[in-house]
C-alpha cells in the first residue's frame, strides 16, 4: 500500500524571514522548489503525496486540496474515520530524501515524530490516522508527544538531521547548498548564491543583491 503523505504548503508570500536575501517573488519560487524536493523525496520512498495548500496550485501530477479551514481542523477532518497509515511532512524540508522519509515510516511505532527546531513538528507518521489529533503551531512537538503518550500509543522520536532542518532563515540556506542536490540547490546557484568562508564559520552570500529591489 502506498502511504499518503500530506504536505501543508503556503504558495503566497511564504518564508518572510528570507526577505533579507530574496524578493517576494523569489521567495514564492524558492518555496515551490523546496516543495518539489519534498514531493520527490516522498515519491522516492514509495508514498503518495497530497498537498494541502492555502491557495490554488498546480504541481505536475500531485493532487492538491485547498485549506478552507485551519491546518489542524483540516487534517483532523482528513483523519477522522480513516484507519489507514498517514504521514504529514512540512514543505520546507529541502534536505528530505528517500532514506529520511523511510526512517519516519519504519520506526515501528504507532506514532513517529520528527521534531524541528524551536519545538515544532517537522514530520509525523501515524499507524492509524483516526487515532491522531493535529496540534500544530506553538510547541507542537511537546503537544504531539504528550497526546501520543496519554492515548497509549507507542511513540518513536525520529532523530534525523534531514527532517530536523527546516529552511526559514538566511543561514539555513547554507545547508541547502551543502546537502541538497535537487531543485532547491540548483535554483539558489542560478540566482548567484555562494558559500562564504568567514573567520570562525561559513555563511552564504549573494553578490549584487539589494533587499530594496
Amino acid at each position: 500500500m502506498r502511504i499518503p503523505v500530506v504536505i501543508p504548503y503556503k504558495p503566497i508570500n511564504p518564508k518572510t524571514r528570507l526577505s533579507c536575501i530574496l524578493t517576494k517573488e523569489e521567495r514564492q519560487v524558492f518555496a515551490c522548489m523546496m516543495l518539489r524536493d519534498v514531493v520527490d523525496a516522498v515519491k522516492s520512498a514509495g508514498c503518495s503525496p497530497l498537498i494541502l495548500a492555502t491557495a490554488p496550485l498546480q504541481l505536475d501530477d500531485v493532487p492538491v486540496e485547498i485549506l478552507e479551514e485551519g491546518l489542524n481542523e483540516t487534517i483532523n477532518k482528513f483523519c477522522a474515520e480513516n484507519d489507514e497509515p498517514l504521514a504529514i511532512v512540512m514543505a520546507d524540508l529541502a534536505l528530505a530524501d528517500r532514506s529520511s522519509i523511510l526512517s519516519l515510516l519504519t520506526s515501528g511505532g504507532d506514532l513517529a515524530i520528527a521534531p524541528g527546531r524551536g519545538g515544532g513538528t517537522n514530520a509525523i507518521y501515524i499507524r492509524s490516522a483516526k487515532q491522531f489529533q493535529a496540534q500544530y503551531y506553538g510547541m507542537s512537538y511537546e503537544k504531539h508527544l504528550k497526546y501520543g503518550i496519554e492515548t497509549g500509543l507507542m511513540v518513536k522520536i525520529i532523530d534525523s538531521f534531514r527532517l530536523y532542518c527546516d529552511i526559514d532563515e538566511q543561514d539555513d540556506l547554507i545547508e541547502v547548498l551543502i546537502h541538497n542536490r535537487g531543485n532547491s540547490h540548483r535554483w539558489l546557484v542560478e540566482q548567484g548564491f555562494e558559500i562564504e568562508m568567514k573567520k570562525s564559520r561559513i555563511g552564504v552570500k549573494r553578490p549584487g543583491f539589494n533587499s530594496s529591489d
